[in-house]
């Protein structure tokens, strides 16, 4: 973790042990916040919201150096969603660690809210850049590791990126320019659920062997249990101090992780409305209680 800055507001303290609680239950704000923004909204993206609450919440709620009151700070770390579709958890995230209102929030997708399908700079000035169109986010945030290392700010970039956008070329050209300019400070995490909008991610275009093809362009490649939070903050600290070479964590994943009608079903990764009847059995099974439900569902 960066520690060039850290603003007296905060109150995240790393060394404690019961700091991987603390991120489960931020996990679980987040699917439920998530989920509910969708509900609001009628459309949205619930399958891959859900799969990476666990990585959002050991983002922000632990590894990188960027709070609320800092975002003109330069040596602030950035995160750039590169799978934009994934914005509920994104928002979610935002809420829960206070970087916007939780209720203000849940406007997802609503004409004239900030908080739109996909991110947007302009709207949300939190967010480093717009995302929607796949294999862009990984782009951009090669262009933002490169720009810190010539200003000599040591700061950190995280992406994170959806299996299925691994299918865009784009995604590779940058995985190659990283390797070439040795962006050591920079991280890309995938959430691999193993299936995109409309199958398997074999089905359509298989990626195995990943770690392989990561490793061939010259990133350190380590694989994990994207669900497991310890095995993500020792993961994102040994992203941290590798020299010389891009690091990515392929974190495998359940889509629509916690929600048992949505699990590991392609039909859930977007584009779908749900019932009232739908949304409080999701928020159920992510543990929330009926006053927690009568909260996120009475906006």
């Amino acid at each position: 973790m960066n520690q060039q800055f850290k603003p007296a507001a905060a109150e995240r303290d790393l060394s404690e042990a019961d700091l991987p609680a603390k991120l489960a239950k931020a996990a679980r704000f987040i699917r439920c916040h998530a989920v509910a923004s969708i509900y609001h909204a009628g459309s949205g993206h619930p399958g891959g919201a859900l799969s990476s609450a666990d990585l959002f919440a050991c983002l922000y709620g632990a590894e990188m150096n960027v709070w609320p009151a800092a975002m003109d700070e330069p040596t602030r770390d950035r995160f750039v969603l590169s799978k934009g579709h994934a914005a509920p958890a994104l928002y979610a995230t935002g809420a829960y660690y206070g970087f916007c209102d939780r209720k203000a929030s849940l406007a997802l997708r609503k004409l004239n809210s900030p908080f739109q399908g996909h991110p947007h700079v302009l709207d949300l000035p939190w967010v480093e850049t717009s995302t929607g169109s796949l294999g862009q986010g990984i782009s951009v945030a090669v262009g933002m590791a490169i720009g810190l290392r010539l200003q000599k700010i040591p700061a950190r970039v995280y992406a994170m990126l959806g299996d299925g956008e691994l299918q865009e070329g784009e995604v590779w050209e940058a995985a190659m320019s990283a390797a070439h300019h040795k962006l050591d400070n920079l991280c890309a995490v995938i959430d691999y659920n193993k299936l995109q909008s409309d199958n398997h991610n074999d089905a359509i275009m298989r990626l195995e062997p990943l770690a392989e093809k990561w490793k061939a362009f010259g990133w350190s490649v380590v694989e994990i249990d994207g669900h497991d939070i310890p095995q993500i903050l020792e993961a994102l600290h040994r992203a941290g101090v590798t020299r010389e070479k891009p690091s990515v964590i392929i974190a495998h994943t359940i889509k629509g992780k916690g929600v048992p009608y949505m699990e590991n079903i392609p039909t859930w990764h977007g584009s779908v409305k749900l019932t009232p009847a739908q949304t409080e059995e999701a928020l159920s099974a992510l543990g929330a209680s009926a006053d927690e439900i009568k909260g996120f569902m009475d906006v």
